[in-house]
């Protein structure tokens, strides 16, 4: 599917872009091949897309043969990845609610709006490898280091979870409607976590109610949250954004000793 192909298709269905689903259909063909390339295709794997769009993923990944499953929750777009790929399972629904059937690779251009709860909703699973288009930004939240502007609760999640870099950048003329931020392709291969917690649960709990507060001290956070006990916590006068996530691990540790995490 070719630029021109994508802008007629765009015209011809009558399908308009919604900017509050994120909608930014990719228009190059190029950089879709470079895409599927980057995934690692193998024979017998079962592939998901979520948000498909106008299907310039779908019809590469389909061409592999292998297994495709898509989540599409726009019933305009939904009807056209069912009429145009018969042979695609379509699941049309709101991704970060539908249960993800198992698969092996996800391959997908991810809605803006939804980059966050998807990639939270993708580490919970068990997959070979995935490879996703998102905003630049966000791709730089996912790898940043610790004591910068865009280190986060998402960059202690990936890496805790996963190896995650930065493949490419794409720019916004990539795309119509054309966004007003360029996008980045980003690996995400899963792998055993770099170092123990006690509990995860209660690591995951931890990274997001002090990343919510980031510009206070940790112990204000925690208290805020009662979530500090009888067993003593490390950092309370650090700020979060100055501690590697395995520090945050020795103070999620302590808050689970302490019971005082619900």
């Amino acid at each position: 599917m070719s630029r021109n192909e994508t802008s007629r298709l765009i015209s011809d269905t009558g399908i308009v872009p919604k900017k509050s689903k994120g909608q930014n259909f990719l228009i190059d063909g190029r950089v879709a091949d470079r895409h599927i390339a980057f995934a690692q295709i193998e024979n017998g794997d079962k592939i998901l897309e979520v948000g498909p769009g106008l299907g310039i993923l779908t019809e590469r990944l389909f061409a592999t043969g292998c297994d495709v499953t898509a989540i599409e929750l726009d019933v305009k777009l939904a009807e056209y990845i069912r009429n145009t790929f018969p042979d695609v399972e379509l699941i049309e629904g709101d991704a970060m609610k539908v249960p993800f059937p198992k698969f092996d690779r996800f391959v997908s251009n991810l809605p803006y709006s939804i980059s966050t709860p998807i990639i939270f909703k993708l580490l919970q699973h068990d997959f070979k490898k995935a490879v996703v288009m998102v905003q630049k930004e966000f791709a730089e939240r996912m790898v940043a280091d610790v004591n910068s502007l865009d280190y986060s609760r998402l960059t202690v999640n990936v890496f805790y979870k996963a190896d995650c870099r930065i493949l490419e950048t794409v720019p916004a003329s990539r795309f119509k409607p054309r966004p007003k931020v360029d996008s980045a392709l980003v690996e995400i291969v899963p792998r055993k976590a770099p170092f123990e917690v006690l509990d995860e649960e209660t690591f995951f709990k931890v990274t997001e109610v002090t990343f919510g507060h980031r510009r206070k001290k940790i112990g204000t956070s925690l208290k805020a949250h009662g979530m500090i006990g009888s067993v003593d916590v490390p950092f309370l006068d650090e700020r979060i954004e100055n501690l590697r996530p395995e520090e945050i691990g020795q103070i999620a540790d302590a808050v689970f000793l302490g019971g005082n995490i619900s």
